[in-house]
């Protein structure tokens, strides 16, 4: 009742005037709110550069201010320039600069083009600057917000080169010194037999055979597990053969070394020529989907598909294993930043691709990584 009645008591000392010129106020305040609710929305577009983000705040702009039939936006920042379609110069103007960092980087304009009766501020009203400032501040989050987005996307880029980088010197020197130096222990050591056979008897020679083969036998394991390490850090094929045959070897040898079933098939990729950072990264993850279906799925049965259909490249690696809960592990395993699924899914993303993973209990694992073929990597026809 108490609410009613003060409604009643407000709205009996109201003239006409008065109520029309707060709904005239309430609306300008409506087109304000719009403003930044619309410039926010714009800003949340993942799909939507900066350039294509100030372009939309013009337009917005232009309609919060109190005569948007005559009004034209204009937006610098950090070497882009966005304007209305009908922007010129204008007979009246106000301006907001744009900071990032505490550096001014930046200005948001607002003018008529036509000359229209003072107020607050020219022809402005005192909230139109208001808005005009908190829709520059805005502007320079947003900007700031893309530059801290953008530094972190060339850390991850450069961590990823590094990691290549070191795992090339790491696999030149496994194969290049430790793995010729086994070599060479082993080949002395099988010289000892003819030398041994000949000095002592029939009971110390055996024994000492025996020793000196078994010595060797296990080096030579260790040679092949050094070889296999140095393949998988660095494959030394993948400039000669390409994505397709160094993967395909990869299946084989994989398939052999677990005893599974692995299934490859290639489509449409002897059209497209991919660069070396495209082929290495689909690579790593080709290497990360065998050994988690090997090695934690417990998968019998493998299929891996290459397919090119531009304008994306495909990598598609579903398995028979026991799966897993991916609705409740996998935002767990991304937000601990374990290296496995977010490796991969930060190599695809560098590359302006995206990375799917689907399981399910006792269903097996299916991951589908997807790359964009870019310019110039399509074979000529002959």
């Amino acid at each position: 009742m108490e609410k009613t009645r003060l409604g009643k008591d407000a709205g009996e000392g109201m003239t006409p005037r008065d109520a029309a010129s707060l709904v005239a106020a309430l609306t300008e305040r409506v087109k304000e709110l719009d403003c930044l609710y619309e410039i926010t929305r714009l800003a949340q577009r993942g799909d939507l550069g900066l350039g294509e983000i100030l372009a939309g705040a013009c337009d917005v702009l232009t309609r919060a201010w109190q005569f948007p039939d005559i009004a034209c936006a204009r937006v610098i920042l950090g070497g882009l320039s966005r304007a209305t379609a009908n922007y010129r110069r204008p007979a009246d103007k106000q301006a907001s600069p744009v900071t990032v960092d505490g550096e001014v980087v930046g200005r948001v304009e607002v003018g008529y083009l036509e000359k229209m009766p003072p107020l607050a501020e020219g022809p402005f009203l005192r909230e139109e600057r208001h808005l005009l400032d908190a829709v520059a501040d805005h502007l320079g989050r947003i900007a700031q917000s893309r530059r801290d987005a953008e530094r972190l996307r060339e850390l991850s880029r450069e961590l990823l080169k590094a990691q290549e980088h070191e795992r090339q010197r790491i696999a030149r020197e496994l194969h290049d010194d430790v793995a010729q130096a086994l070599s060479a222990t082993r080949m002395r050591l099988d010289g000892l037999v003819p030398l041994l056979a000949a000095k002592d008897g029939p009971d110390a020679t055996g024994a000492a055979c025996e020793i000196v083969m078994d010595a060797s036998a296990q080096l030579g394991t260790a040679v092949a597990s050094l070889r296999d390490l140095a393949y998988g850090l660095l494959p030394p094929a993948l400039d000669q053969l390409g994505l397709v045959g160094t993967a395909f070897r990869l299946c084989e040898e994989y398939g052999a070394r677990h005893g599974v079933r692995i299934d490859f098939t290639a489509d449409g990729m002897e059209a497209v020529r991919l660069p070396f950072e495209t082929s290495i990264n689909l690579y790593r993850v080709l290497q990360e989907c065998l050994s988690n279906a090997c090695r934690h799925g417990g998968a019998r049965r493998i299929g891996v598909r290459l397919i090119a259909s531009h304008p994306h490249c495909l990598l598609r690696v579903a398995d028979d294993g026991k799966g897993f809960d991916a609705a409740n592990r996998l935002p767990r395993a991304l937000a601990e930043k374990r290296m496995g699924v977010w490796s991969m899914r930060e190599r695809m993303r560098l590359l302006g691709g995206r990375l799917r993973l689907t399981s399910r209990p006792g269903k097996g694992t299916t991951v589908t990584a997807e790359v964009p073929i870019t310019e110039g990597a399509a074979c000529p026809k002959p």
